[in-house]
């Protein structure tokens, strides 16, 4: 059983940084995935990015690509997710997620990943 736990959201006003990271349990299979997925209020779950746990090869959606930066610690079953120039169009709920078995034509999907964090808030504002 795979469980996942997410930490660090908050508050930042615009410009600033934050890390998600999110703790993993459980055994990975070869075509594994881990990402995160965003949700704000009244719209639909948004792919952000993804990582795989072999050979670690990331994923980004365009609206984070070149801001975000998703990283992994194979060690310590941790995920981050390093959130750079963020803008108020980041706030959402975010998701960690995890996937056994992931193509690459699923990887931005969000029936790929059948394992879900409780998530974390992110707020951008001034």
């Amino acid at each position: 059983q795979v469980q996942l736990e997410e930490s660090g959201g908050g508050l930042v006003p615009p410009g600033n940084s934050l890390r998600l990271s999110c703790a993993y349990s459980g055994s990975t299979a070869i075509n594994s995935a881990t990402g995160w997925f965003r949700q704000a209020p009244g719209k639909e779950y948004e792919f952000v990015a993804a990582i795989r746990w072999m050979g670690g090869r990331t994923y980004y959606a365009d609206s984070v690509k070149g801001r975000f930066i998703i990283s992994r610690d194979g060690a310590k079953k941790t995920v981050h997710l390093q959130m750079n120039m963020l803008k108020s169009e980041d706030s959402a709920n975010y998701y960690c997620v995890h996937g056994n078995g992931v193509i690459l034509s699923s990887i931005r999907a969000k029936s790929a990943y059948n394992y879900w964090g409780q998530g974390t808030q992110v707020t951008v504002s001034s």
